[in-house]
């Protein structure tokens, strides 16, 4: 296993596309202004308050809090846990396909937080546009999501950039890195030998 640990939130983009996080990383020390589209704003603003702890008042709320997976090596933040009831959240700005990548990302707080002593009972996804709740099934109880989970972070950990090659065209297509990324579907081959 590797020794730096994972973000929590690289799973989500990994499965993206995996040269998206070479451009995150590039973005936590750049001004927002010149990667965010519309969409990550409006994102960034709706996780404002859980992020700065002001979600709930209620002392059972964990909020925004710096949780660590030794089992998996995973390092990231959870979005909402109630603490009282067991109930751990991830919220996202809209939902309208729940991605494997978010079923991860709470999969990767939920081992966390098991391994902290907390009993988490409920998992859920929860979508602040429309206020609707999608309930995840817990990873001892959907053996294929756990699996795949696994198999990320093994990917994640063995990725090298000089063997891959981005042929969803799609996915370039919606990314707001694409114009900077050698590795566009879009752009055919990739230029030089550029390697993030």
């Amino acid at each position: 296993m590797s020794e730096q640990p994972i973000s929590i939130s690289n799973l989500n983009d990994f499965i993206f596309c995996p040269v998206s996080i070479y451009f995150h990383s590039l973005e936590e020390e750049t001004d927002d202004f010149l990667y965010k589209d519309s969409y990550q704003f409006n994102s960034s603003a709706a996780h404002e308050r859980s992020d700065s702890g002001n979600y709930s008042s209620r002392k059972t709320m964990l909020q925004a809090i710096s949780v660590y997976s030794s089992e998996f090596n995973l390092l990231g933040k959870i979005d909402t846990f109630d603490a009282e009831k067991g109930i751990l959240t991830e919220r996202k700005k809209r939902i309208t396909t729940i991605y494997d990548g978010y079923i991860f990302q709470v999969y990767a707080q939920y081992f966390a937080l098991t391994e902290l002593g907390y009993e988490v009972n409920e998992i859920r996804l929860y979508s602040m546009d429309d206020n609707k709740i999608y309930p995840v099934k817990k990873p001892e109880d959907d053996l294929i999501m756990f699996e795949k989970f696994k198999n990320v972070i093994e990917d994640i950990e063995n990725f090298d950039y000089s063997d891959f090659k981005q042929n969803n065209k799609s996915k370039c297509e919606r990314c707001i890195y694409e114009p900077l990324c050698s590795y566009s579907a879009l752009k055919g081959e990739i230029i030089g030998d550029y390697c993030p």
